[in-house]
């Protein structure tokens, strides 16, 4: 029971890094990189892709068609405002944005940030480590077996070794997309 749920979460921790690792732009242009652009739809904080269609003609540029043409200026707003270092241009009809290549200092801060995000996977492997100990230790006391107890807590430290390497394995593979040129 314990470690069906600790392997969920575990799970959980490695889906939640895979999407943020894919927020993290590695040069190329990625529709999904505008994914936590909201826009002001009408008074309302809406997603992009809800008000727009996203799309890379070539590696370096994106196109936004909104919609409705009204909205233009609200979604060049919520990219100028936005965290990305992106510089939206409309011509009337969409919102192209050209996507400059990375400079050295700009991958090495990237390489960083993937970094945190594997760390903050791990921090999350080692919680749900935490919350299968305690609750197979609390087995002791309804009259499991010791070795039955010893067994289960091997488990799941095979379970987050197992983890782990996946988020070292998700992490230099980014690594190597953010680095190379």
């Amino acid at each position: 029971m314990y470690l069906d749920e600790a392997i969920e979460k575990m799970d959980k921790a490695i889906e939640h890094l895979k999407n943020e690792l894919s927020k993290i732009r590695a040069g190329k242009a990625m529709p999904n990189m505008l994914d936590g652009i909201m826009v002001d739809y009408y008074g309302a904080a809406t997603p992009l892709n809800q008000v727009a269609s996203v799309n890379t003609p070539d590696a370096r540029t994106l196109m936004i068609k909104p919609w409705e043409k009204n909205i233009i200026k609200d979604i060049e707003k919520a990219i100028i405002n936005s965290d990305l270092g992106l510089n939206p241009q409309n011509d009337g009809e969409q919102v192209i944005i050209n996507v400059p290549a990375l400079t050295e200092e700009r991958r090495r801060g990237l390489v960083k940030q993937v970094k945190a995000e594997g760390e903050k996977g791990k921090i999350s492997l080692r919680n749900g480590r935490h919350e299968a100990l305690h609750g197979i230790k609390g087995l002791k006391e309804e009259g499991i077996a010791e070795d039955d107890i010893k067994t289960g807590e091997e488990k799941v430290q095979q379970m987050v070794d197992a983890h782990s390497k996946k988020i070292d394995a998700l992490i230099a593979h980014k690594e190597q997309e953010i680095m190379t040129v």
